[in-house]
């Protein structure tokens, strides 16, 4: 199960730093030019937010369990990751489908994984 865990966080870590990344570096006007989940319109000051909390988030997945200090932080990362995605999937269902909504809500699914399996499961080793 451990193994399952560090491989479902480097996914994720790599996803959220890749995600956030994006809406950190990439102008507003080509964000929101860009297709889903972009058809519901955001203040930029909410999607810098968004994008610095994936970017922590992506962090604290990986860097409590390499340093093996304070390791109960890995699923509350895990579980504000979850929160942002269940608004994603919110937003796509919005603006784009529920078809589309499929990507992260699998993302939400394997952030609830990593939370539960951190929390109460095993922890980080």
């Amino acid at each position: 199960m451990n193994i399952a865990l560090w491989i479902t966080q480097v996914l994720l870590a790599l996803l959220f730093l890749f995600a956030g990344g994006t809406k950190l570096v990439l102008p507003i006007d080509v964000l929101t030019s860009m297709g889903s989940p972009n058809q519901v319109h955001l203040p930029a000051v909410l999607i810098r937010f968004i994008g610095v909390c994936e970017v922590l988030g992506a962090l604290g997945l990986i860097l409590p369990g390499l340093f093996r200090k304070r390791t109960d932080l890995t699923p509350l990362a895990a579980a504000g990751l979850l929160i942002i995605m269940i608004g994603a999937t919110v937003l796509t269902i919005i603006g784009d489908g529920l078809g589309a909504a499929i990507v992260p809500l699998i993302a939400a699914l394997l952030c609830a994984f990593v939370s539960y399996g951190r929390w109460w499961i095993r922890p980080l080793a």
